[in-house]
């Protein structure tokens, strides 16, 4: 075999490499079956977890892993039986305001969702387990950050005292192009939810 055939080779193992390892052992490997166990909070739904007033405080990389945007953002959950909405307003660094308000049903007594937002393609597919929740969809970036459409891989790990750590990965062309992470501090401690009792 010729030099570039070899080359080509160990291009193309390295590739398969490296979706086989996201695939399998990777962020993306994830299921919400694997915090079902340990400390699970009590919440039967997901508007259990979402309904209420949220400060939130994250920053998101770049694929060096170099922070690019810091942000803050206030978030309202409103459910109603099945159904609800999640009302955002993101305030980055630069001064730049985005607002995002998802139409959230729930299914599945409670443990799966479908979500649209006005920057999301089609329709966003999630599911809650043990302490956390997951969510898959593709949003549209807006034109001053290219226009892009990205495939989010989407985690919010529920904490004890219903505060809530999320976890984004954004890619394109299967290719990890940006990461998220976000604390959401509850301000309404009334709904905080609570690990349950041993």
């Amino acid at each position: 075999m010729s030099s570039f055939g070899l080359l080509i080779t160990g291009i193309t193992l390295a590739i398969l490499g490296y979706f086989a390892w996201n695939s399998f052992y990777g962020f993306g490997a994830q299921r919400v079956s694997d915090y079902s166990t340990g400390e699970p909070i009590t919440a039967d739904s997901l508007a259990q977890v979402l309904d209420g007033n949220f400060t939130a405080h994250g920053v998101i990389y770049n694929y060096t892993g170099r922070v690019i945007s810091r942000f803050t953002a206030e978030i309202e959950g409103k459910f109603n039986g099945d159904s609800g909405e999640l009302n955002e307003r993101f305030t980055y660094a630069s001064g730049a305001i985005d607002r995002r308000q998802w139409a959230i049903q729930i299914t599945d007594n409670g443990k799966r969702f479908a979500a649209t937002a006005d920057d999301v393609i089609g329709v966003g597919i999630g599911e809650l387990g043990g302490d956390a929740i997951r969510m898959s969809y593709s949003l549209k970036l807006p034109e001053r950050a290219g226009g892009h459409v990205l495939n989010v891989n989407d985690w919010l790990y529920v904490m004890p005292d219903g505060s809530i750590v999320n976890r984004s990965e954004m890619r394109k062309f299967g290719i990890k192009v940006a990461e998220l992470m976000a604390v959401f501090v509850r301000t309404d401690q009334a709904n905080a939810v609570q690990i349950a009792a041993e």
